[in-house]
């Protein structure tokens, strides 16, 4: 096994070396070494504690197959595996469920009359996500790692959310929950309080207030006091970004599975010195651990997305959504890669950004830029098969995710 794997090796790989940049970027560069340093320090109490790794780690004295429980890259998969087999198994129970309670979704009169069909369909089906990402991560995470634990905390917080959000909905039979004030104030409130937590609660220097650029390697910008407000500005938009794209079956879970595999890789070279090193990327000890979180992020998506591709089962919901957004953008935060977000997550970027210049377009010159906002809908309107969209756009989310990792290596 190479020196990474192990999510705390008896002796950690000392932090990568600061670059040598030129003036005002040295400080900058050197408060990154000392974070990973702090870090490191911080990180030296031992083996990983996975709960299965309690149950089954004994066995391991007969059977040193089970050694295996105490690396990062059986445990992602394994937590794929388990996140996927979880929702595939309680998916059908579920939709039964929502039918009965007559939980269905409601469709708005502005939008493509080829949707209409789908009222009743049930809805709040990120529940079953949530449900698998949870246990799956549970069962194979370090027990003792605060970056997973923020990770379920936004997707907890911000899932409460979508959940009030979507109950009105059903309350009032109709497509408009809370108000966009009603829905934006708690996300603030909860964004604050992950990125508190990323900044102070996972280790006081554990995360820099440097924030680097993709392609760049001798851009850096320190936040400072700023930083806080930054990554919470990051959750929110992140957050809404994906709840924008989830307009059409299976778009945004197929999107978001791509997003958390992309990061998974992201988590894991962050987390190891020696590769951190080599890309000269920043190194946060305990990151790696981030990717099996996202390892059950991918497989709930795809075992939801069983359900969800055309002609839907059941819909997400925004108590899908909300947390889905936030969740990748808080593991963003947490492995310095905030502005690759906007790379990796290039898909919900111009669904967003489409909805922005539609609004802005249409108060200030009375005209539409786009046939219908978000821009899956524009292509709807424009005689493009729903099915053709979707895949269409998951090409372009699978484009902007290979771009995202080239940038690991193209600086």
């Amino acid at each position: 096994m190479g020196e990474g794997e192990k999510a705390r090796p008896h002796l950690p790989p000392s932090p990568p070396l600061p670059l040598i940049l030129p003036g005002r970027h040295k400080f900058a560069m050197r408060r990154h070494s000392f974070a990973a340093r702090d870090t490191l320090n911080a990180s030296r109490t031992g083996q990983p504690s996975p709960m299965l790794y309690y149950l089954l780690f004994p066995l391991a004295r007969r059977f040193p197959l089970f050694n295996v429980f105490r690396y990062i890259t059986f445990r992602t998969a394994m937590a794929a595996v388990t996140a996927l087999l979880l929702a595939l198994v309680l998916g059908p129970p579920m939709i039964r469920l929502l039918k009965r309670r007559q939980i269905g979704q409601s469709i708005r009169q502005e939008g493509p009359k080829s949707h209409l069909s789908k009222a009743g369909t049930p809805t709040m089906g990120g529940l079953l996500i949530l449900l698998a990402v949870f246990v799956a991560t549970l069962l194979w995470m370090d027990l003792s790692n605060r970056f997973v634990w923020i990770g379920l905390a936004t997707l907890l917080a911000l899932g409460v959310v979508g959940f009030v959000d979507d109950f009105v909905k059903f309350m009032r039979r109709r497509s408009l929950g809370l108000t966009g004030k009603g829905k934006l104030v708690p996300q603030f409130i909860v964004a604050f309080l992950i990125a508190w937590a990323i900044g102070q609660w996972a280790g006081r220097g554990a995360i820099s207030t440097v924030v680097t650029f993709p392609f760049l390697k001798r851009a850096f910008l320190d936040l400072g006091v700023l930083y806080i407000p930054f990554v919470a500005l990051v959750v929110v938009g992140s957050s809404n970004a994906v709840n924008l794209t989830d307009g059409l079956d299976g778009l945004a879970i197929g999107a978001v599975g791509i997003a958390a595999g992309t990061y998974a890789i992201l988590c894991y070279v962050t987390g190891n010195a020696v590769t951190a090193r080599y890309l000269q990327i920043p190194f946060v000890a305990g990151a790696g651990e981030l990717a099996v979180f996202c390892g059950a992020l991918v497989g709930a998506s795809l075992g939801f997305l069983w359900f969800n591709c055309h002609p839907a089962d059941i819909f997400m919901g925004d108590v899908g959504s909300l947390p889905l957004g936030g969740g990748i953008a808080a593991i963003a935060a947490m492995t310095k890669h905030e502005m690759l977000l906007a790379i990796v997550g290039g898909l919900f970027v111009m669904e967003a950004f489409s909805v922005i210049v539609q609004v802005i377009s249409f108060q200030t010159t009375g005209r539409r830029v786009f046939r219908m906002a978000p821009l899956h809908h524009h292509f709807e309107l424009a005689g493009w098969a729903e099915s053709r969209v979707i895949i269409r756009f998951w090409i372009i989310a699978i484009l902007f995710a290979v771009l995202g990792l080239s940038t690991l290596k193209l600086r």
